[in-house]
C-alpha cells in the first residue's frame, strides 16, 4: 500500500512509519524538522520504499507542495495517517484567562491541519484501492469523559477533530471509505518538546498496536468509534 503519514519525524508518527516499512508498505513520511535524524537513518535501510516528504501541516503551501512532490512517484494513495500533534500550554497559574494566539496554533495543526491533508490529498485516495482515512485523536477530546482543568486547547482541538471526521465519516463511509479514529494512550515519546520516561507505553509498544489495529481487515466498518490502544471504545 502507498501510506502518507504526517508527523513521522519522531515519536509515534516515526514508529508507525517504520512498523509500515517493517511490514513491507511505501510510506511518504511527512518531515517537519529537517535537523531531525531518525527518519533519514531510516531511509538508508529502506531506499526504495521510504520517500522523506517535507511537510508543514499547518501550512497551506506546504501541503500543496508535499502533493506534488508525492505525484512525482505516484498518482494514488491508500490511506493517510493524520498523527501530527502538538499538545498546547498547560494553564494551571490562570484557570480562565487563555492565550488565543496560541489557541488558535493548536487548533491549526490539531484540527484544520488534518482537514487541510484531507482534502488536499483527497483525489489521490480516491484513486487508491482502501480509501484509508486515519486520525490520531485522544480521549481528551471526549466531552462525556473530560475531567481535566487544563489543556483547554489541546481538549479542544481534540474535540472539533472528532466532530469533523464523525462528519466525514457520514459523507464518504458510503463511497466506500474506512475510518478509524484512534486514542494512542500515554506514550514515553516527545509530545512535552523531549523524550519523556513517564508513559504506560514505549513508541515502539504503541506504534504495534496502532497499525495493528488501523489495518484490521475484522474490524466493523459501518461505525465509527473512538477506540483506545487497549481495546476500549471511548465515547465522543
Amino acid at each position: 500500500m502507498n501510506i502518507l503519514i504526517t508527523g513521522a519525524d519522531r515519536g509515534l508518527g516515526f514508529g508507525m512509519a517504520q512498523q509500515l516499512l517493517q511490514r513491507g508498505h511505501i510510506v511518504f513520511a511527512g518531515q517537519y524538522m529537517d535537523d531531525w535524524n531518525e527518519l533519514k537513518i531510516l531511509k538508508h535501510n529502506y531506499p526504495d520504499r521510504l520517500h522523506l516528504i517535507g511537510l508543514n501541516i499547518s501550512n497551506q503551501a506546504s501541503v500543496e507542495e508535499a502533493k506534488r512532490q508525492i505525484e512525482k512517484v505516484t498518482d494514488e494513495l491508500d490511506a493517510i495517517i493524520n498523527n501530527a500533534g502538538v499538545n498546547g500550554r498547560r494553564t494551571d497559574d490562570e484557570p480562565l484567562k487563555q492565550n488565543y494566539d496560541a489557541m488558535l496554533a493548536v487548533y491549526n495543526v490539531n484540527t484544520i491541519g488534518a482537514i487541510r491533508i484531507t482534502e488536499v490529498f483527497h483525489d489521490m485516495l480516491e484513486k487508491g484501492r482502501e480509501k484509508r482515512l486515519i486520525f490520531v485523536s485522544s480521549e481528551a477530546g471526549s466531552i462525556t469523559e473530560s475531567k481535566r482543568t487544563d489543556f483547554y486547547s489541546y481538549c479542544m482541538s481534540k474535540a472539533a477533530l472528532n466532530m469533523y471526521v464523525k462528519i466525514l465519516y457520514n459523507r464518504l463511509h458510503p463511497d466506500g471509505y474506512r475510518f478509524r479514529l484512534y486514542h494512542p494512550g500515554w506514550i514515553k515519546s516527545y509530545m512535552g518538546g523531549q523524550l519523556s520516561d513517564r508513559g504506560e507505553l514505549t513508541i515502539e509498544e504503541a506504534a504495534n498496536r496502532a497499525i495493528d489495529y488501523f489495518f484490521d481487515q475484522q474490524v466493523d466498518e459501518n461505525q465509527l468509534v473512538l477506540r483506545g490502544y487497549d481495546g476500549n471504545i471511548h465515547p465522543f
